[in-house]
């Protein structure tokens, strides 16, 4: 029987494009808010019902995922991207995006990873952003949960990997996904930040649009599954090759400054 592996968000994007790779050697879960809702199905893969905002549908779909066996993979890639000055994010926004985007996924993995331990094997990718790295004016709250992701996963990665459970990031530049039309804004239209809100929205649309395929990433994923021992840290996309060497040689303000001019600011 071969392995199984499990990917959240595997209805489109990334996810479905990881799913769709992993299907060659695993057996794959993939998961989606609504699994009833998926349409165009990828052959080898079972999709299963996961809400990360809903404890309840995390409890269940963990448990569904351990009636078929301890994972060797789980790759979290589900997600909400936001937008939207500092000032002026609704503090019930920030909850949920925190929710789905660190508190759900955290929860869902740490009822995975007792059984990948007491099998002696399997590998967790956390699909970040280079924004966690490289943040970005009016994307605070989205910077911020992905920096918290990436803290769980290289804190938990020293925990687990004596008992042969690697954890690892995966950070992704601009990736054409279409995610851009999915992205929840909070602006006020007529207050002193939304001229230059605008200005960063559309050049962050514009490089999306003309970001590398989710295939990319998906190739970098599961380079990650297969290696012996998996780096702490993948990028793909976004000249990711020569924005992190620099970022080790450059004062951190010089960084910021370049990442606000490729967004307009």
């Amino acid at each position: 029987m071969k392995p199984l592996a499990v990917v959240t968000g595997a209805s489109s994007g990334i996810g479905r494009a990881t799913a769709q790779r992993l299907s060659r050697d695993f057996r794959v879960v993939g998961t989606t808010r609504d699994a009833s809702a998926v349409r165009d199905r990828l052959e080898g893969v079972r999709y299963l019902s996961l809400d990360l905002a809903d404890p309840a549908s995390i409890a269940r779909c963990s448990a569904d995922i351990l009636a078929l066996g301890a994972p060797a993979v789980v790759v979290n890639n589900a997600g909400e991207s936001q937008s939207g000055p500092f000032e002026e994010l609704p503090r019930e926004a920030i909850e949920r995006l925190f929710q789905v985007n660190v508190i759900g996924q955290v929860d869902f993995t740490r009822r995975l990873t007792p059984a990948m331990r007491a099998a002696g094997r399997g590998r967790v990718v956390m699909v970040g952003s280079m924004l966690a790295s490289f943040p970005l004016a009016y994307r605070s709250s989205y910077v911020a949960s992905k920096a918290a992701i990436k803290g769980f996963a290289l804190a938990a990665r020293r925990e687990l990997s004596p008992f042969g459970v690697w954890v690892c990031v995966v950070e992704p530049g601009a990736i054409a996904t279409g995610i851009s039309a999915r992205r929840t804004k909070y602006v006020d239209d007529a207050g002193p930040f939304a001229d230059e809100f605008r200005v960063m929205q559309d050049r962050l649309d514009g490089n999306e649009a003309a970001g590398i395929p989710a295939e990319r990433v998906a190739e970098v994923i599961c380079r990650a599954i297969r290696v012996r021992r998996p780096r702490p840290v993948y990028a793909q996309g976004s000249s990711a090759r020569v924005a992190y060497p620099l970022s080790r040689l450059v004062p951190q303000q010089w960084m910021l400054r370049m990442i606000s001019r490729r967004h307009g600011l």
